[in-house]
């Protein structure tokens, strides 16, 4: 034996025979000296890089680096437990091969609806090892653990929601998963990153970085990040194997849609408030020099906000510009038509603000979400709208992504942050293959001559 490897409080350690001596071994990816122990240590997700790199030098090893993963497929008879009945479709097939052909690693980028978690299910079954499931929210967290319940004769775990219970298939919250991952590490040697864009957040990266099992696998409708933090994702997950757009599934596995932009006027109060908040900012940036060529440069501002007066000036009245332009009046009575022209269909109603979304509950009777409702609360509402006894509702942010939306066929995007992300995100909402075989609709209301504006006919 050359080396042996184990696992150690979110790190892979390295030990070398003591006639070798660690500065014997080749150039090993990730792997620094550790003065304290005069080992080699490498961040725990490089493990599978760092045990490709010895076999391909010939150094014989003992790793035990997934102990304990051993030991829990051993005692949950996962082999026997872990089968599935789903009938893959033709990409999901191949999206599922893609992964497998890159090493059992990298990033799935499909459609909300297009059965993500199907492709997930079937590669724990092909690779039968113990597996955590990591996602954003505890609803999804929720819809996770009753899927695998229902689809696998063994116990799942779980983190977070209340709960801390491991077992060899666990779900958890990417915050509970944060704060176990170096416990429990090598427990795991296969991760499904749900939502994985989430990662390329500061405090969610350690959550994959703590963990060494060297089977990753990220699922997104939207893998890259304006701020670039999408590299981040593929350095700790794999790169993006497999992709597919709306459009590529759209009339076969999701249902035929229309995207109606409609374009309406500030009314003249709203207009001389726009022009004086976004002329305000304007000025202020153009005079500083500030392009906002990269995600960096708005940060910039809000860093120079801090000490520069003129700089907060500028920032607020960019925010009150903004919200100008999305709650603009002409807006809610174009909402009005739409609702009255879709009596019959199921609606839901994106905005951007709180405020707005109970504004718009009062005025036209529609049970309302926000970050403020309660999960009981929401549970019953979805619950309603699933089963007809709702026929819309009206939502800021909260569907976006990471809840359980029933069917819809109408959605109508009021205001958002105008972002390819969002976008996607809210026409995934009503693209579930309807049982008439209908189209869906998409309608996005925009502020002309504003930011607003712009912002859309760039994405478009």
């Amino acid at each position: 034996m050359d080396v042996r490897l184990t696992y150690e409080d979110g790190t892979v350690r390295v030990d070398a025979d003591a006639d070798l001596g660690p500065d014997a071994l080749p150039p090993l990816p990730g792997v620094e000296t550790d003065p304290r122990t005069g080992t080699g240590r490498a961040p725990a997700h490089r493990y599978a890089e760092l045990r490709r790199a010895l076999r391909v030098a010939g150094v014989s090893v003992d790793d035990r680096v997934l102990d304990a993963s051993e030991r829990a497929a051993s005692e949950a008879g996962l082999s026997d437990a872990l089968a599935t009945d789903y009938d893959l479709r033709e990409y999901q097939r191949a999206a599922l091969d893609a992964w497998h052909d890159a090493g059992d690693r990298g990033v799935l980028e499909l459609p909300t609806g297009a059965g993500k978690t199907v492709i997930a299910i079937r590669a724990m079954v092909d690779l039968g090892v113990p597996t955590l499931v990591v996602v954003p929210t505890v609803d999804l967290l929720d819809q996770w653990q009753r899927e695998l319940e229902r689809e696998f004769d063994a116990p799942i775990g779980r983190f977070g929601g209340g709960e801390q219970r491991r077992e060899a298939i666990t779900v958890s919250t990417y915050d509970s998963a944060y704060l176990k991952a170096d416990g429990v590490g090598d427990a795991f040697e296969f991760v499904v990153f749900d939502e994985v864009h989430h990662l390329g957040g500061e405090g969610f990266r350690d959550a994959a970085r703590l963990l060494a099992a060297p089977a990753r696998l990220g699922l997104t409708a939207t893998f890259e990040r304006p701020d670039g933090a999408h590299e981040v994702v593929a350095d700790l997950v794999g790169d993006r194997v497999y992709a597919l757009d709306v459009d590529d599934l759209a009339g076969d596995h999701l249902a035929p849609y229309d995207i109606r932009r409609i374009e309406v006027e500030l009314t003249d109060e709203e207009r001389e408030r726009y022009d004086e908040k976004q002329g305000t900012f304007v000025e202020y940036v153009r005079d500083a020099g500030i392009t906002f060529s990269s995600g960096s440069d708005y940060q910039e501002l809000v860093k120079r906000s801090g000490n520069d007066p003129a700089a907060r000036e500028a920032l607020l009245a960019k925010q009150d510009a903004r919200e100008i332009m999305m709650n603009a009046e002409r807006k809610v009575e174009r909402l009005g038509e739409i609702l009255g022209r879709h009596r019959d269909d199921r609606v839901i109603v994106f905005t951007a603000h709180t405020d707005l979304v109970y504004r718009l509950s009062e005025r036209f009777l529609l049970p309302a979400i926000t970050a403020e409702t309660g999960a009981k609360e929401r549970r019953e509402i979805l619950e309603r709208f699933r089963d007809g006894t709702y026929g819309r509702v009206v939502a800021a942010n909260v569907l976006d992504e990471g809840v359980d939306v029933p069917d819809a066929n109408v959605a109508v995007l009021l205001s958002g942050s105008g972002s390819e992300r969002e976008f996607t995100q809210r026409l995934g909402r009503v693209l579930r293959p309807k049982e008439d075989g209908g189209r869906a609709t998409l309608y996005e209301l925009v502020s002309a001559e504003t930011a607003e504006e712009r912002v859309a006919s760039r994405r478009r």
